[in-house]
């Protein structure tokens, strides 16, 4: 086989010519691994001579099963040889001359971008200087006082917004009982605005055992079309009145809630701890803004089958976010729901793909330059980690599987050493926080969905219709 090389704009061509002979043999090998398939008259399946295959199918049908060997055989030959060539997808194959001296084909290989480095070292990267506001401080110590309430029973006095009563209630428009608006043993806390507009305000002064007439109006636009606008009574039976009891700001909630001894010490590692945060965030954020930065300083004409293959793992990524964190839904649900079309998806990823693309091009070319490695020993070590972690997870590794997990720890480490690297050969100028965007009200960036989750309750017809619509 002989084959010749042809550098193009981010391509590169390879034309093969395969002598008569090796065209020859290709073919016999095709009939030998493919005649079981084929069931001839008079001839056990597997034993038809292949000139009577021929004759039934046509002269070329060996020809796809040798070609795709020859051509398997070659190109792999060439890759072998000429290991400056970086293809970044499938090559596109076209057939040429075939006669009884030679066959020709040709296969087109876009590769991986060729282009120049720019700035990438002494350079300024701004980043966030981070503050914390007491506001902030005190509101997750609000919140540590929400978490260690308690809920406490009340006799002696009548209903007060805020607290949370257990009734029984049944509802009627003119006279007529309606569906969905009886109920028994229900709690509701009263400021929550749970129920339609009058409802809890006419609960307040209420007492336990006692049975009052609530006369309220439904909502123009509530979603019980046959109800909505109308006048309503609702006769409303009270069993309980409860109240959260709030723990007192003092060094024995501090106690109660953290290791620290006063409510001083506890605050400041609420603080400590605001701030550990903010700064991670905002050393992520310079991370990729320095990223970001020398990446543009390349001029990168990306493939397009690298961006949508890019596309492809942020597609992949999202369906296991989906699985994981919403219940196991799919994609094929998500867009259903969202009304979103996967082509939508793509086109709105499509900037974050080129851009994830040029920078781990460029990251890359830095290895390169630098000659930055990663030894055996570090690769070994971190192998072992992943073994440990795997097998306390209940997790084996043949070792051909093992062996592709290494390329991709190995690449890990070596992401991991250029980025250290150049975050050290740049320099990191603070910048104030913006107080009107930042702080507070900045949340963290995740790499995966949050998992939080909503915890939806059955309603009654009482219910407010835009809680339902927000």
């Amino acid at each position: 086989m002989n084959y010749s090389v042809e550098k193009q704009k981010g391509a590169v061509k390879v034309d093969f010519t395969l002598t008569a002979d090796e065209w020859k043999e290709a073919l016999s090998q095709a009939y030998l691994m493919t005649r079981g398939k084929y069931n001839i008259p008079g001839f056990r399946k597997g034993h038809a001579p292949r000139g009577v295959i021929e004759s039934m199918y046509g002269k070329g049908v060996f020809f796809d099963d040798a070609f795709e060997t020859s051509f398997r055989r070659a190109y792999g030959e060439v890759m072998d040889k000429e290991t400056w060539i970086f293809p970044v997808d499938d090559p596109k194959v076209d057939l040429g001359d075939m006669d009884e001296e030679k066959f020709t084909f040709s296969a087109t290989i876009t590769t991986k971008p060729e282009f120049e480095l720019g700035a990438y070292k002494g350079l300024e990267i701004p980043k966030a200087e981070v503050d914390v506001k007491p506001s902030e401080v005190d509101a997750e110590v609000e919140h540590a006082r929400m978490h260690a309430s308690r809920i406490i029973e009340v006799t002696d006095r009548a209903i007060q917004k805020g607290d949370v009563v257990t009734l029984d209630y049944s509802g009627s428009v003119d006279g007529v009982k309606f569906e969905g608006g009886t109920a028994q043993n229900q709690e509701l806390e009263i400021g929550s605005n749970s129920f339609i507009p009058g409802f809890e305000d006419g609960m307040i002064g209420l007492t336990i055992g006692q049975t009052s007439d609530l006369r309220v109006k439904f909502p123009e636009d509530y979603h019980a079309k046959e109800l909505a606008g109308k006048d309503a009574v609702f006769t409303v039976t009270v069993h309980a009145i409860k109240v959260k009891e709030m723990p007192q700001l003092n060094d024995e909630f501090a106690r109660d809630v953290s290791e620290c001894e006063t409510l001083a010490d506890y605050k400041k590692s609420i603080e400590d701890k605001i701030r550990s945060d903010k700064q991670h965030r905002a050393d992520v954020d310079s991370e990729n803004e320095m990223l970001k930065i020398i990446s543009g300083n390349c001029e990168i004409d990306v493939p397009q089958c690298m961006i949508d293959k890019e596309v492809d793992y942020m597609l992949a990524d999202f369906e296991m976010q989906l699985k994981q964190y919403y219940g196991g839904m799919s994609l094929k649900d998500y867009f259903k729901y969202t009304g979103l079309k996967e082509l939508d998806f793509r086109r709105q990823r499509r900037e974050s793909a080129i851009s994830n693309v040029k920078i781990r091009l460029v990251l890359e070319k830095i290895i390169e330059a630098e000659k930055i490695e990663v030894s055996e020993k570090e690769l070994e070590e971190e192998v072992e980690k992943f073994v440990s972690h795997s097998k306390e997870h209940g997790r084996e590794f043949d070792e051909h599987a093992l062996s592709h997990q290494r390329a991709y720890i190995k690449s890990d480490l070596l992401m991991a050493k250029v980025i250290d690297f150049l975050k050290k050969s740049n320099k990191f100028v603070a910048k104030k926080e913006d107080a009107a965007t930042d702080g507070a009200d900045k949340k963290p960036v995740r790499k995966k969905a949050s998992s939080d989750k909503k915890t939806a309750s059955k309603k009654s017809s009482t219910a407010k219709s835009d809680k339902k619509d927000e």
